[in-house]
């Protein structure tokens, strides 16, 4: 699409395949212009104030999948930098941003006739002011924690139960903190480990922590070498995908990318330090933890990494010098990297085809049913600026292509994927079902089942709740016609699983059907 209207600083995938997106209310005017506003509904002339009026611009929209079309939707506070993460029903609960939305508590539940869906806020506010805070979905149904956020040095849970519901003050936070090196604990880097505990990392520094009891459950080493990973310096994490074969109780997290020391307030003065090449992998569970590191082809910052239904991360998106921030960073990062967890190492990167649009500063990605990654944003400017500028706001949107979709891996693709359970709103935690897809009459089978939670991704590298699960399948049967049936087994805990919506995919030979949506539920 040549032009989205509003700059998709955040994106995320609901379950009706349509893309929910929006930037900053205090923006300015966007390039979506209404012909009435949403406030009383009075029409917007192309004359006088109303080319300026902030009412006459939508600065969120919805964009269709499948009909490639979009629409307006309507934002009451400024979710800037915000936060977010999905419910059990697929409902998209986004806290915090800016200003006027820090405290804020907004609903997106998307519908059939779309007319009808649009954003909905809670009377309900949070206990502090986050912008820049990171929120995790937990395993107990529809509950999520937000952690940190500038000058929060704290948590809290949402939805909100009572009126008496409050922030917990987290140390790890203060400790992670350098107020003479721009913060750089900002958007911390969470993971629900498979034992119920969470993950956090902040700069350089991370903890398991146990929100249930507030406590400190380990520290772990600091990740090796200079720079901090965290906004403003903006690495990217995740956490590698989960097995059945283990129980899926071997966690391992990677985090890549990052500034330089002293980058943000070098690139305010016309001088871009080389960003972080190096990658560290972390097991989180059992009793010996150290940082394996790895290096990426180049210095990478402001990246996007996302788990792809083979198991492989991709990491697109971003600039090889300078810092997070307005203007602050330089050379981007044109050719996306692929990286093969299971290879060995120094084999594991491959550089991919490069894009001719920099994807710079606000830039996001995220996995699409069909497997590939739609692409979009990029405004490292005050307001929408498309001339005289280094990086002018970008509002095309881009599908990137993994290699598993060209027409050569055709001949291997499942396809007509059905999903048959015990009926009522979803899959129970244990419980088995059908998978039911066509292979033709292809000699060589060698099937997986992966399960893809798809994250809220935010503007600064984060994708918040991503999760990709590797799921037992057995007694597979064989049909007339090339048609095959497989039994499939949910995960058994929440801890894992935790209950919404994932993309269920076949993988046949490292190639990956479109993907089938199926609802886990807790038991």
């Amino acid at each position: 699409m040549n032009s989205t209207g509003v700059v998709p600083m955040h994106m995320a995938l609901t379950h009706l395949n349509t893309v929910v997106m929006f930037d900053q209310t205090g923006f300015g005017p966007s390039r979506y212009r209404l012909r009435r506003r949403f406030r009383g509904g009075k029409k917007c002339k192309a004359e006088g104030d109303d080319l300026t009026d902030g009412s006459c611009y939508a600065h969120s929209i919805e964009y269709d999948i499948t009909t490639n079309s979009i629409r307006a939707l309507r934002l009451r506070t400024d979710p800037w930098c915000s936060s977010g993460s999905f419910l059990s029903n697929g409902t998209l609960i986004q806290v915090g941003g800016y200003r006027d939305g820090s405290r804020r508590i907004r609903y997106f539940q998307p519908c059939h006739h779309r007319a009808h869906c649009n954003w909905k806020q809670s009377k309900s506010s949070l206990s502090a002011q986050r912008w820049y805070a990171t929120t995790q979905i937990l395993p107990e149904a529809d509950r999520a924690i937000i952690v940190g956020g500038r000058r929060a040095f704290s948590y809290e849970y949402v939805p909100k139960v009572s009126s008496r519901d409050r922030s917990h003050d987290l140390p790890f936070l203060h400790n992670t903190h350098h107020r003479e090196n721009d913060e750089n604990n900002l958007y911390p880097f969470l993971h629900l480990s498979s034992d119920g505990n969470l993950f956090i990392f902040a700069n350089r520094d991370s903890i398991l922590f146990n929100y249930r009891r507030n406590r400190v459950v380990k520290r772990f080493p600091r990740i090796p070498g200079r720079g901090a990973r965290n906004y403003p310096s903006s690495g990217s994490s995740v956490m590698l995908p989960l097995d059945y074969e283990d129980g899926f109780r071997k966690v391992e997290v990677m985090v890549c990318g990052g500034s330089a020391p002293g980058a943000y307030e070098a690139a305010s003065q016309g001088r871009f330090f080389k960003g972080l090449r190096t990658c560290g992998r972390m097991v989180i569970t059992g009793k010996r933890h150290h940082w394996k590191m790895e290096k990426m082809p180049k210095p990478r910052l402001m990246c996007d990494m996302l788990i792809l239904p083979t198991s492989q991360i991709l990491i697109i998106n971003g600039a090889h010098r300078g810092s997070a921030g307005w203007n602050r960073a330089a050379d981007p990062a044109l050719q996306p990297y692929l990286y093969r967890p299971t290879k060995a190492p120094r084999k594991r990167f491959s550089v991919l085809t490069s894009t001719r649009i920099p994807l710079m500063y606000h830039s996001t990605a995220i996995l699409l049913p069909n497997g590939r990654v739609l692409v979009g944003g990029s405004n490292p400017n005050h307001d929408y600026t498309f001339g005289n500028v280094a990086y002018p706001t970008e509002l095309r949107l881009q599908e990137f292509m993994p290699h598993y979709m060209d027409r050569h891996y055709h001949k291997f693709r499942a396809s007509n994927v059905t999903v048959h359970h015990g009926g009522g709103s979803g899959i129970r935690h244990g419980e088995e079902f059908t998978v039911r897809f066509w292979l033709g009459r292809r000699s060589k089978v060698g099937v997986e089942f992966m399960a893809y939670a798809p994250p809220f991704t935010t503007t600064h590298s984060v994708s918040m709740n991503q999760r990709m699960l590797r799921l037992r399948g057995k007694g597979m049967v064989k049909e007339v016609g090339g048609w095959v049936r497989v039994t499939v087994e949910a995960p058994q805990s929440s801890n894992v699983a935790p209950p919404g919506y994932y993309m269920l995919t076949v993988v046949n030979r490292g190639v990956p059907s479109f993907s089938h949506w199926i609802r886990f539920i807790n038991a």
